[in-house]
């Protein structure tokens, strides 16, 4: 299934397009980090119940518990450490990311996880220990599960209770590529702008690729120049570039930057410090 598209405005103020996420990759996001966080814990049990000491109730007590406490550290430290991404989200190329294209929080990671408690592992908890005298509250958190798991279905950013809350979004993340040829046009060009290292270490590659996509067909319009025009300016505030720069050569500007950022970027992978996106921690 294909995503459905979604512009985000970075503070940058030039519009991204990624895919929402689709409902399949999600979901098989979701099973691979189940797989992970229960499987070490299955082995654990089926230990125990080997050794047999621990009665029955004893042991399924000690797994619920065990469970959450596995659970809920892995999905927020994941996702704090990988930027919006546990392990299932990286195997299949997917990411939580702020709706409003500010860097993802903590504050939003810790929400829309602890909302997934509360959407789907509790009440789940609750109908398998059998914990309910009532067979109306196995009803009711039945109910529950299937409307809260139906939310994504019925918004155009697929986003669930906790992603609303939160003000977050799961996106497809593709393998970003630089394609060469555009490089290799500007590679002859005689360069009118030189970048400081401490420059060029402000953006990653993710900002370099939306960078790519503006120069790949130079402004014909007054609004596309304009666009361009708002490009350099953030650029040289971001940046701290405070050499002025003409509006005859502001395409100028936007090559050379472009070319000096990508040796940057390709000269730092050599060493093993691979860029992604403009959140990265100087020496990570």
């Amino acid at each position: 299934m294909i995503g459905r598209p979604a512009d985000i405005l970075p503070p940058e103020g030039v519009p991204i397009r990624l895919d929402i996420a689709s409902g399949g990759a999600r979901f098989g996001a979701q099973s691979l980090d189940i797989l992970i966080t229960f499987g070490g814990l299955f082995l654990l049990f089926l230990a125990l119940i080997w050794v047999n000491v621990l009665d029955w109730s004893m042991l399924a007590t000690l797994f619920f518990l065990l469970a959450f406490l596995i659970r809920v550290p892995y999905y927020i430290l994941s996702e704090l450490v990988w930027n919006g991404r546990t392990l299932g989200k990286r195997i299949v190329k997917i990411k939580v990311i702020s709706g409003d294209g500010q860097r993802l929080t903590p504050h939003q990671i810790v929400a829309r996880n602890l909302m997934k408690e509360v959407e789907v592992f509790m009440p789940v908890t609750t109908l398998l220990s059998g914990s309910y005298q009532n067979g109306w509250v196995g009803l009711v958190l039945t109910v529950w599960m299937v409307l809260v798991l139906a939310v994504p279905l019925f918004n155009k950013k697929r986003q669930r209770l906790g992603d609303m809350i939160a003000g977050t979004l799961v996106v497809d993340q593709p393998t970003a590529v630089l394609l060469p040829d555009l490089a290799a046009a500007h590679a002859s060009a005689a360069v009118g702008f030189v970048f400081r290292p401490e420059q060029l270490d402000v953006y990653g590659r993710f900002e370099l690729q939306t960078l790519e996509q503006i120069l790949r067909n130079r402004p014909k319009t007054e609004e596309a120049r304009k666009r361009v025009s708002d490009v350099v300016r953030t650029i040289r505030r971001k940046i701290a570039f405070e050499e002025e720069v003409a509006p005859r050569d502001e395409w100028d500007f936007l090559t050379d930057f472009y070319r000096q950022q990508r040796e940057y970027l390709e000269s730092r992978h050599l060493f093993g410090d691979t860029r992604e996106d403009k959140f990265h921690k100087a020496g990570d």
